[in-house]
């Protein structure tokens, strides 16, 4: 059962329940009526604000929206598909920028699917399909070339498990994409760069084009964060990307070509016999 508590005479409550992945807490902005934080376990997991669902809070997301906004014209309906849901802030984003769209979602954790939903209603008219499977499997059945955009944000223990960071998985997302779609990712590593590297030689080994958006204190090996991965066979707009990622409040850089693959280091391809999941946060890294 859902534990709430009051805050600001009522104005705002906490939401606090048990679901598959442990605990989750829905917290509410004071400062931001119907701006929500979700937390699994502590660890923060997605940001949504019912009032404004394009806007953005956590950097990594901010990057993915500027990929949704460049993965077609303007407006333009897409077809999506999430690997992981969470908040479904991103599929959120993508009804409210691009209304009439199609959407999958795969997120194997039911009880917290059903607690987002309660608690925070998606947008009228969304077109959102959500299954309660892991997100390989969920890829496994989507019609070849069926998607414009496959964003992979999958984490289970703050990790991204090790059967969606392999080659073969990418050949499966290949297969889902149209001709000329777009693949985009968030990764998360720390010093010394090992997993973040190996994904994008991986995705360097099986699209035509890559680019990586990582904040310049995680590229220098610094600390912990996020790096967002975006791969096609056609051509990608990285300068543009690189442009809207350096004016986002704490600004990214975008490898791409010759810089990009001088950053992998002569990392090896990932396999689903070599994958690993990727590296946990230190402890501290969520307060």
């Amino acid at each position: 059962m859902a534990k709430r508590r009051l805050l600001r005479g009522g104005a705002h409550r906490a939401v606090t329940e048990t679901v598959g992945g442990g605990t989750a807490q829905l917290v509410p902005d004071p400062d931001r009526t119907g701006s929500w934080e979700l937390l699994l376990d502590g660890a923060p997991q997605s940001h949504v604000d019912l009032a404004d669902p394009t806007r953005l809070a956590f950097e990594y997301q901010r990057r993915l929206g500027h990929i949704i906004d460049l993965v077609a014209p303007p407006g333009r309906p897409v077809t999506v598909l999430h690997l992981g849901g969470g908040g479904l802030t991103l599929a959120r984003y993508v009804a409210v920028t691009r209304p009439r769209s199609t959407q999958q979602v795969a997120e194997p954790d039911g009880r917290l699917t059903a607690l987002v939903r309660r608690e925070l209603p998606l947008p009228d008219g969304a077109r959102i399909r959500i299954r309660e499977a892991d997100a390989r499997a969920v890829l496994g059945k989507i019609p070849d070339g069926w998607a414009d955009l496959v964003i992979t944000d999958v984490f289970a223990d703050a990790r991204t498990p090790a059967h969606c960071t392999s080659a073969e998985f990418l050949d499966e997302v290949r297969r889902a994409l149209r001709p000329g779609g777009w693949y985009a990712a968030n990764l998360a590593d720390g010093p010394p760069l090992a997993h973040l590297r190996a994904q994008v030689a991986t995705a360097l080994s099986r699209f035509a084009e890559v680019c990586l958006a990582v904040e310049p204190a995680v590229l220098r090996g610094r600390r912990f964060g996020n790096g967002v991965l975006c791969a096609s066979d056609a051509a990608l707009p990285a300068a543009v990307l690189a442009q809207r990622s350096a004016r986002d409040p704490y600004p990214a850089r975008v490898l791409a070509g010759r810089e990009l693959t001088d950053f992998t280091g002569g990392a090896a391809v990932v396999t689903d016999a070599t994958a690993a999941p990727s590296p946990p946060p230190p402890d501290g890294t969520f307060g």
